[in-house]
């Protein structure tokens, strides 16, 4: 049985929970609903498996494999379950990538597509991560290839582009383009890998490169920064990097890119940069001590959260896509998820599911879709976008090697 308090659903058994979502001829579940418990479902039973089971009910409560079933007697039941399939490959498009999930669904479309055949329904998203995974694989040997064949690199950033500005514009064109492709799922299935409630292998659990591929961005970015800062062994130029990379680094605040943000001052914080205090003492640094002070971890990243409120209530009362644009700290964000996730219990004394955390965990992940969804309005770069994504940067020991060369080690007494 379900239980509600207030009208909000507390707990329920799974069973009762998978009957919850299924269509009848009379009755659809709310939209919130349908996304909470396909969210977090997986913690408890693979989504091949919920479908199955989503069928099994859809065929014996509207009497499906009987010969002589026709239309006025499923109701609405056809524009409903095309509804909720829909809406499932919607919200969770590469759930549809495992055949089992397609196979049952094909069972299940196949026994009402004659009478309903707008269940004709292309799953587009497919194609389109496919292109992206693709391209994603592409950049990267692309990568792999200039690391490969040049170590020293002939031109730096500000010689492809000066302003500031736009490149703090073509990160957040990166920014969004990477954070859009990730599945919701990707999040729940990640602390899956860690414990989960079914027996399940490892090679069954859906792949999160989406997510972890964007951590590598952030990753990529911050070196950018710093082989860029000592890939010069004039201290005039170090200067200029400097305060180039604290100019890009305001932009990308204003533009609401938190994540480049925080990429670029982790970045100029790595020890080869931050030990150049010859090359420091000559940068105004009153602009990077206030982002520094935006970013300060201290009282949870108090200061920083506050900024990603105003950005987010700047963000719901937009008219125009510039003002829209919110990108979290992406890190901390997991961090938030994954400790809500640990501090809340999956089920509850009585052996029930515990809804209430499926609310919590569907709210945080539903503000993350919200960002996700904006397009991005300023004019693409590919250029820019390129020399970001496929630069090779130094590794962290030629990073040191290359700060010592810049500037020596002050002699001990």
């Amino acid at each position: 049985a379900l239980i509600f308090q207030n009208g909000n659903l507390l707990s329920g058994s799974l069973e009762s929970l998978i009957q919850h979502l299924v269509p009848t001829a009379d009755y659809y579940p709310d939209r919130t609903y349908i996304f909470a418990f396909l969210l977090s479902s997986r913690l408890f039973i693979r989504p091949h498996q919920l479908f199955a089971e989503v069928c099994k009910l859809c065929v014996y409560q509207q009497n499906l494999s009987h010969e002589r079933i026709n239309r006025d007697s499923l109701g609405k039941f056809g524009p409903h379950i095309v509804r909720l399939i829909s809406e499932w490959t919607e919200l969770f498009p590469y759930d549809f990538r495992d055949e089992r999930m397609m196979k049952h669904m094909r069972d299940l479309t196949q026994r009402v597509i004659t009478i309903y055949p707008e269940l004709r329904k292309d799953i587009s998203a497919l194609s389109r991560l496919d292109t992206y995974e693709n391209s994603l694989s592409k950049l990267s040997s692309e990568s792999l290839q200039k690391s490969q064949t040049q170590v020293v690199p002939t031109t730096d950033i500000m010689e492809v582009c000066p302003s500031p500005l736009v490149l703090a514009q073509q990160l957040t064109h990166i920014e969004l383009e990477r954070l859009s492709m990730i599945g919701p799922e990707e999040f729940i299935q990640a602390f899956c890998k860690t414990g989960m409630d079914t027996e399940t292998s490892y090679e069954d659990l859906k792949t999160t490169h989406n997510l972890e591929s964007y951590v590598q961005w952030f990753n990529h970015l911050s070196y950018v920064v710093a082989s860029e800062i000592c890939s010069h062994l004039k201290k005039k130029n170090r200067v200029k990097m400097l305060e180039y990379f604290i100019d890009v680094a305001k932009e990308c605040i204003n533009l609401g890119n938190f994540n480049s943000l925080m990429a670029i001052i982790a970045g100029m914080n790595m020890n080869p940069v931050a030990r150049l205090k010859k090359t420091w003492a000559k940068v105004n640094t009153a602009k990077f001590d206030i982002l520094e002070h935006q970013m300060d971890p201290s009282n949870n990243f108090g200061s920083y959260r506050s900024c990603l409120k105003a950005a987010m209530w700047r963000s719901q009362c937009a008219s125009d896509d510039r003002e829209r644009i919110v990108i979290p700290f992406f890190s901390l964000f997991v961090k938030d998820l994954y400790f809500l996730n640990e501090g809340c219990s999956n089920r509850q004394p009585d052996g029930n599911i515990n809804f209430e955390k499926c609310w919590l965990l569907a709210k945080q992940i539903s503000d993350l879709i919200a960002w996700q969804q904006v397009e991005c309005p300023y004019e693409k770069n590919n250029k820019v976008m390129n020399y970001v994504m496929t630069l090779p940067v130094f590794s962290e020991t030629t990073l040191s090697l290359a700060s010592y060369e810049c500037e020596q080690p002050e002699k001990q007494l």
